[in-house]
């Protein structure tokens, strides 16, 4: 890969856009432990498999407003996740697609999810069609974005090869129980039966002689949902699987090592189209010399939901700082979603209240964060050891910090935490001691303004004996057999309640 592209119109590529929801590169090309993804690895062979590629944003909605447009969300005002009061997209802006079905290609939205938090965000307005690339006209190239969505938890087994849990390897800021090590090989699984999907469409290209004339991206639109990574800045939240495939134009077998980002896509491909749109985008096409130098990669979390947090984050190859932007807020804090999905949150949350955790683990579990965190990646892969206090790294926490706010004011407009969205003084100082946060939150619903305060802060979020009786809850779901029917549990006060209007 290298050099500038010249395609001509008659020359156009199809594009074919894969995504997977939810999923960190956990697959046998990146080398995980346990795993079977021959699919996704036959086709990384067939071109590049990029090591250092980061998402913008670590939750599905917000992420997947930057991918239709090829701009941080913040500066669309699309980054709270869940957003109920959408509107236009700013500055003339308009989604990738669009700009393609104006060039002549032909649009197809091939799965259910846009998942965008500005106006338009109904498939139809973006896409020209939502089935199938066979409806276009002889010889017009077509975009398509298909979403494989089986790696969003619940996640299935794999009855053809199921994974034993002694051939799975953790991080290590979770712990190693057979509990873990279960839900962890079942996410395995799932994303093998992922792989099967992507193979059948790579297929399809085959037996359709179009392989030749289609590039292939191959993502996830944010990390691993797990309890530190999706929602969170770490890299098991931002980093995650791209691979591209163009017969002719990339040599395969490559392995690249520069710092990529997801929205890197939308400018690719508009060169590929020969498309220049009305706005420079965020993201630099991933043949150009901008990403080739590229030095940082940033990334934002806001609300998730109804539950508000605040993080910015800047990386280079060897460090990483996060802001956290509300240091009173437990990691942890309350959601309805995570309590009510992760099984591994009930074992988690039983062992430090058990006392059990090790400094690496239960640092997550804290009821607040430091406002700074700051990783050598060189020697830290995991993001476990802050060393944002230590005098040696002075000079990188500053110069990491000064290019992180100068991204903040300069590319994203970055609009901060309000008093309203930081909601001090909103809730009462605590709820009664045998009521779950999920509980208080579901029986006063009707009395708080969740849009604009989220639902209270409180930790943790449950007692010791009711996180017990939440895992135990789980135990059978997570243990159950390869072939096994049943269906995920319940957690009670997990469902979010209707919020009150405006």
């Amino acid at each position: 890969m290298g050099g500038e592209l010249n395609t001509s119109v008659a020359e156009r590529p199809n594009i074919l856009w894969i995504t997977i929801e939810d999923w960190s590169p956990d697959l046998s090309c990146y080398g995980t432990k346990g795993i079977a993804t021959p699919n996704v690895d036959r086709l990384a062979s067939q071109g590049i498999r990029y090591e250092r590629a980061f998402t913008t944003s670590p939750v599905c909605s917000t992420s997947r407003s930057a991918m239709m447009t090829g701009f941080h969300q913040n500066y669309i005002g699309a980054h709270q996740h869940r957003t109920e009061d959408k509107q236009p997209l700013p500055y003339g802006i308009r989604p990738i697609p669009q700009l393609l079905a104006d060039a002549g290609y032909y649009t197809v939205l091939m799965s259910w999810k846009t998942d965008c938090n500005f106006l338009p965000d109904q498939k139809e307005e973006l896409f020209m069609d939502v089935k199938d690339w066979k409806n276009r006209d002889a010889n017009q190239p077509f975009f398509a974005r298909i979403t494989f969505g089986g790696t969003h938890r619940k996640w299935a087994r794999d009855p053809e090869r199921p994974i034993d849990i002694e051939d799975v390897e953790l991080p290590p800021y979770y712990p190693d129980t057979p509990f873990i090590r279960r839900d962890w090989a079942n996410g395995l699984e799932q994303m093998q039966l992922v792989d099967r999907e992507v193979g059948a469409i790579l297929k399809r290209l085959d037996d359709e002689g179009l392989a030749n004339n289609t590039i292939v991206f191959f993502i996830g639109d944010h990390g691993r949902c797990h309890i530190r990574g999706k929602q969170f800045l770490y890299d098991e939240g931002t980093r995650i699987p791209m691979v591209m495939r163009w017969p002719g134009k990339v040599q395969p077998g490559q392995v690249n090592g520069d710092l990529v980002m997801s929205i890197d896509i939308c400018a690719t491909v508009l060169e590929a189209a020969g498309v220049t749109p009305p706005v420079p985008l965020h993201g630099k096409s991933l043949f150009s010399d901008d990403v080739k130098s590229r030095q940082y990669t940033f990334a934002a979390r806001d609300k998730m939901d109804t539950t508000h947090d605040a993080m910015r984050s800047i990386r280079s190859k060897d460090h990483k700082l996060i802001l956290n932007l509300m240091p009173e807020r437990a990691y942890c804090q309350f959601s309805f979603y995570k309590e009510g999905a992760y099984p591994p949150l009930a074992e988690l949350n039983v062992l430090n209240l058990e006392g059990k955790l090790t400094p690496e683990q239960a640092a997550f579990m804290s009821p607040t964060k430091p406002p700074i965190e700051l990783f050598d990646l060189r020697d830290d892969p995991h993001e476990v050891h802050n060393v944002a206090d230590d005098p040696k790294y002075a000079d990188v926490k500053s110069k990491l910090l000064a290019e992180l706010n100068r991204w903040r004011d300069e590319v994203i407009r970055d609009q901060g935490v309000s008093e309203a969205f930081r909601a001090e003084n909103v809730f009462p100082a605590e709820r009664t001691a045998d009521q779950t946060v999920g509980q208080w939150s579901v029986e006063h619903a009707g009395e708080y303004d969740f849009l604009d305060n989220g639902v209270p802060p409180w930790y943790p979020t449950r007692t010791l004996q009711q996180w017990r009786e939440v895992r135990k809850t789980w135990e059978p779901w997570v243990f159950r057999d390869v072939n096994s029917d049943m269906k995920r549990p319940e957690i009670p006060f997990t469902k979010k309640p209707k919020v009150r209007e405006k």
